[in-house]
């Protein structure tokens, strides 16, 4: 067996390199952004104004206070989206113009809308009255202030999200380069696996709840994820030319749930050596979940997760998502710290992978708490847990207060 990090280190150096593509920002959402997208415009494009009010040339209120006040002619309305020509300028005017609009040229203040005096009313004014200095720029949108001409808006490996189509749109990006996502195909096995959906079983057969979680994991880390459905340890042969099927596919990864440990119907390591498969890896030490194995042929990748439900979690969470995550050149995942509130034992060349519950302090801090039944069968933690615990290689004793890496249950990419 090798160790967690290495087998971490064997799964990054044999992660597939899978194809770019330029597509419609329409059907980017959820994908990988494959390069630095950079800004083709400046935004916003032209200096405009940030309230409702009156456009004036600062230099013409200098010296302007209650004793001292000045009537600007009113020579223009502009609203968000008109053109802001002037064709009748004249010292002292006034341009009226609406929150967005761009300034005209020669205007370069704004006075708002609370600030100003009508004459001769407000209902039939011709002039507005000035009493003070207005400060130049005052209320300007500058062009350019929010992005210039190739600012980044989105770096290489960055899942794209809805922020950043509003970003894309107004600027004018049309497309955008992203991964193509992997496409992944789940095979249950076991004579003791039965459809979930049926009501009725027997006390030896267990319903497949594992293709069920790892097709709706995948699906919720948007993924491409095909449902195999279960294999039976009486007819190898139809894995066989399942797999068969699957390397002539465009299948990028396929991974089957049980038949990888040394039982006499474990025959999974087999038929992959048969198919040409070269193995990386078989057995790593963690807990739960050591039997994992993890095969290459060509650009196709196997994984064979443990059959037991907590074993197949751990393989997706800690295995297969950072595989995922390399691939599509993604950073790797940001680990937070949290404080132990249970103590724990293990052996101390192991990696274990708890579930845990996090809680944040009135003083915002981190506390971490080991549910009980961590047993690889047992549902009932990961059901109540919201993140793991990562208790790593080298320690054997961990007493309360001590500090422990985590990562939340479910990735938020």
């Amino acid at each position: 067996m090798i160790s967690y990090s290495k087998a971490i280190s064997l799964i990054n150096n044999n992660s597939a390199i899978l194809p770019t593509e330029k597509i419609p920002i329409e059907q980017v959402l959820h994908k990988v952004c494959a390069e630095d997208i950079l800004s083709t415009s400046k935004y916003p494009s032209s200096n405009n104004s940030a309230f409702d009010g009156f456009a004036l040339v600062s230099k013409e209120t200098k010296g302007l206070n209650s004793k001292k006040t000045k009537k600007f002619k009113l020579i223009k309305t502009i609203a968000a989206g008109d053109k802001p020509t002037i064709n009748n300028y004249r010292k002292n005017s006034a341009v009226e113009i609406m929150t967005g609009a761009l300034i005209p040229k020669k205007f370069d203040t704004i006075l708002p809308v609370e600030n100003a005096k009508y004459f001769p009313s407000k209902e039939k004014a011709t002039h507005i009255i000035v009493d003070k200095e207005v400060k130049k720029y005052s209320y300007v949108r500058f062009a350019g202030e929010d992005y210039k001409l190739k600012d980044t808006v989105l770096k290489k490996g960055e899942v794209i999200k809805a922020n950043h189509l509003m970003t894309f749109a107004t600027l004018g990006i049309k497309e955008v380069p992203v991964k193509k996502i992997p496409k992944i195909i789940i095979f249950g096995t076991g004579n003791e696996i039965v459809d979930y959906r049926i009501k009725g079983i027997p006390p030896w057969k267990v319903r497949n709840s594992n293709n069920l979680y790892f097709y709706s994991f995948g699906k919720s880390l948007n993924l491409e994820v095909i449902d195999g459905g279960i294999i039976k340890d009486n007819e190898p042969s139809k894995l066989k030319k399942a797999l068969e099927k699957t390397i002539r596919s465009d299948i990028d990864l396929f991974v089957t749930s049980g038949a990888v440990s040394a039982g006499k119907f474990d025959f999974i390591p087999k038929f992959m050596k048969d198919l040409g498969f070269q193995n990386q890896f078989k057995g790593v030490k963690i807990k739960p979940g050591k039997p994992i194995m993890f095969s290459k042929y060509k650009k196709k990748l196997f994984f064979g997760l443990p059959g037991n439900p907590i074993s197949l979690v751990v393989g997706f969470r800690f295995f297969i998502y950072p595989l995922v995550r390399n691939i599509l050149g993604m950073k790797k995942e940001k680990i937070f710290i949290a404080k132990l509130l249970n103590k724990y034992s293990k052996k101390k060349d192991f990696t274990h992978f708890l579930r845990c519950s996090m809680t944040v302090t009135n003083k915002g801090f981190c506390e971490l708490k080991i549910l009980k039944g961590q047993q690889s069968n047992k549902l009932k933690a990961l059901t109540e847990a919201n993140c793991w615990g990562i208790f790593e290689k080298g320690k054997t004793k961990y007493k309360r207060g001590d500090f422990v890496k985590c990562l939340p249950l479910v990735p938020s990419s």
